[in-house]
């Protein structure tokens, strides 16, 4: 081999990185860190550690159902209750049960990443943790923690800025309906019917519901917010006595109506039922604590007061 030739050999065996005591340095690939799972507390003051990246979420009640379709996250839900009808999407989810019958093996066979529960579901709960399940409860009491909660699944889920501009407006939605009934003159005593299964007896909410809250952001006053406790039930003596001015039906959801209301005995010397004073309400906009309440409040504040929204 001549001198060129050899210097040649050399040079591509330099390129290669085989001439002896030569090293050529070739860049590896940086392995990006994976991200660490994150820890939030829930309505019970529990800790929870939840998955860094969240994809398969089930849902136990339609509250929460309706939070996370909300916050934009309606695709990564894989199983809601028998309950959980809005919005339409949700209905074609797979089935885990409800709040009194949790399949907890259909909840485990759907493999989730986060499982929002309530309060009232201890033994459920339990199994769920023992199996290793992410649980995070949201169990809400009134308006101020309803926009925790939803600040909640939003920190659980990765959606904090969903979850923030979601509050934010909710807040503004509910400051506009305070502005318009801040100086009305007269508040209105009002029944809120939850279950009328025994008429002569039917569910009203008490202290410390967001039932009551609400009635009085409407511009009205509870009859049962005195009472000893949240839920109760209310005799015929005991409503006649109170009087009401305005009877809201959220059990009007299962087909009772003003003209029921009227046939019942006794109730012919109310005031809201010599008035005609009697309305139907979506109680789905009422009970389930989350971002529809607002729409609650206002339908509450247009049967009290229609004449601020006209």
């Amino acid at each position: 081999m001549n001198i060129r030739g050899l210097h040649k050999l050399v040079s591509l065996m330099a390129l290669a990185g085989l001439v002896v005591g030569c090293t050529i340095s070739i860049p590896q690939p940086t392995a990006t860190p994976a991200a660490a799972p994150r820890v939030v507390i829930d309505s019970r003051g529990q800790e929870v550690t939840v998955p860094a990246k969240v994809e398969r979420i089930v849902s136990l009640a339609p509250s929460n159902t309706e939070i996370l379709f909300a916050l934009g996250l309606g695709d990564k839900v894989v199983g809601v209750t028998n309950f959980c009808d809005y919005p339409e999407e949700a209905k074609t989810i797979e089935k885990v049960g409800d709040a009194f019958n949790v399949n907890v093996e259909k909840i485990v066979s759907l493999s989730p990443d986060l499982v929002l529960a309530i309060g009232g579901m201890r033994e459920v709960m339990a199994k769920l943790e023992e199996l290793g399940l992410a649980v995070v409860v949201l169990q809400p009491t009134d308006l101020e923690s309803i926009y925790q909660t939803i600040e909640l699944v939003g920190q659980a889920a990765s959606a904090e800025a969903a979850a923030q501009a979601l509050v934010a407006s909710m807040r503004e939605r509910v400051e506009a309906i305070e502005e318009r009934l801040a100086d009305v003159a007269e508040r209105p005593k009002v029944f809120y019917e939850l279950d009328a299964t025994d008429p002569a007896k039917p569910y009203t909410a008490g202290p410390g519901t967001w039932h009551d809250q609400f009635i009085g952001l409407a511009g009205g006053i509870n009859v049962a917010g005195q009472v000893d406790m949240p839920w109760v039930q209310l005799s015929t003596e005991e409503i006649i006595a109170q009087d009401p001015e305005v009877i809201v039906l959220g059990d009007a959801n299962y087909g009772v109506t003003a003209e029921d209301v009227a046939r019942r005995p006794g109730w012919e010397v109310i005031a809201a039922v010599r008035k005609g004073a009697v309305y139907p309400i979506d109680d789905n906009l009422i009970s389930r604590p989350g971002p529809r309440v607002v729409e609650g409040i206002e339908a509450l504040a247009r049967i009290l007061h229609p004449e601020r929204f006209e």
